[in-house]
């Protein structure tokens, strides 16, 4: 007898209801070992629901999903893959009195920490000083280095890059590629297009809870167009109708718009026109979400105010802080 296809994650219609809103909507995906995969959406999309649901913080309304083989909704199983997991979430709680040595020694003595001394070559926080004189980006590279130093199978990442600085920025992607090449599995949750255009090998995009887009990079790309500014000698006739140009906007000497044709027309098009100056770029995120997303702000405003109250409601992080080796 055949047997499912089992995943790092599975996740099967998942859900959770709000009252109001869904958080999450009859979720439905596979994360692959050892890939990285981009989970996309603005702020009150549901990210943060789900990623709580896949780590037991929150009880499903309705589905279930397995992270490394474990039902979410067994404690017993998810505290057992827990071991092999790395979490790094969007707000480190991490105890303001205590240095960063002292973070770090505790989660060692928790989970392990062995890659240690490796990571904090990479990202170096300053461990003798205490969190509260920390930078936003001190804070980020100290929970870096927490989530990866006990050689985790998995990893769940929210928003990595927050407050880290370009070239340390630049460091954690190169560092993320080449934990995937050695057999990590990364579920890589963000806003930012730049950064999942250059990572993730597959992205799901949520739109009110629920999955609108399931691909790999580059077709999500290729969907969203390149974004075309040119900058003309001097004011000229309009500019003319060629196929795949949308968005169009002239002001004066410059006409900006979305295009989603072949290069080599474009080009052909362009050569009637006494252009100075011309650049195509990748798309805005704004841009993409704008195909599945169209006007629901006002529902994804709702989304973000319920999180909210359950970020006031919720059960402790899954993350301990060093507050509680004082208990």
């Amino acid at each position: 007898m055949e047997t499912a296809h089992m995943g790092t994650i599975d996740v099967d219609g998942l859900t959770k209801d709000y009252g109001e809103v869904l958080g999450a909507d009859d979720l439905t995906f596979t994360v692959e070992e050892g890939e990285i995969f981009g989970f996309l959406g603005p702020n009150g999309a549901g990210k943060t629901t789900t990623i709580r649901l896949l780590l037991g913080l929150l009880e499903p309304t309705d589905g279930t999903a397995r992270v490394l083989g474990a039902d979410v909704r067994d404690e017993s199983e998810l505290i057992e893959a827990k071991r092999r997991l790395g979490y790094l979430p969007a707000d480190l709680g991490f105890d303001e009195k205590a240095t960063g040595e002292r973070v770090l020694e505790y989660f060692g003595s928790v989970q392990g920490d062995g890659r240690r001394e490796e990571l904090l070559e990479l990202f170096t926080p300053p461990l003798e000083r205490e969190i509260r004189e920390y930078s936003s980006g001190n804070k980020q590279m100290l929970g870096l280095v927490q989530t990866f130093m006990h050689d985790p199978d998995l990893v769940i990442m929210d928003e990595p890059t927050s407050g880290l600085d370009p070239l340390k920025q630049e460091r954690l992607l190169e560092f993320l590629r080449a934990e995937r090449d050695r057999g990590t599995t990364i579920f890589f949750s963000s806003h930012v297009l730049s950064e999942v255009r250059r990572v993730c090998d597959r992205v799901g995009i949520l739109r009110e809870g629920r999955l609108v887009a399931l691909e790999d990079v580059e077709s999500l790309l290729d969907r969203g167009g390149k974004q075309v500014r040119l900058r003309l000698a001097e004011p000229e006739k309009e500019f003319g109708p060629i196929d795949g140009v949308a968005e169009l906007e002239t002001t004066g000497r410059s006409i900006t718009f979305t295009y989603t044709g072949e290069y080599n027309a474009l080009l052909s098009h362009l050569a009637s026109y006494d252009v100075v100056d011309v650049e195509i770029d990748e798309p805005a995120l704004e841009t993409i979400f704008m195909h599945y997303y169209g006007d629901a702000n006002e529902e994804v405003e709702a989304r973000a105010d319920a999180e909210t109250v359950d970020d006031e409601t919720r059960e402790p992080s899954a993350e301990p802080t060093t507050e509680e080796t004082d208990a």
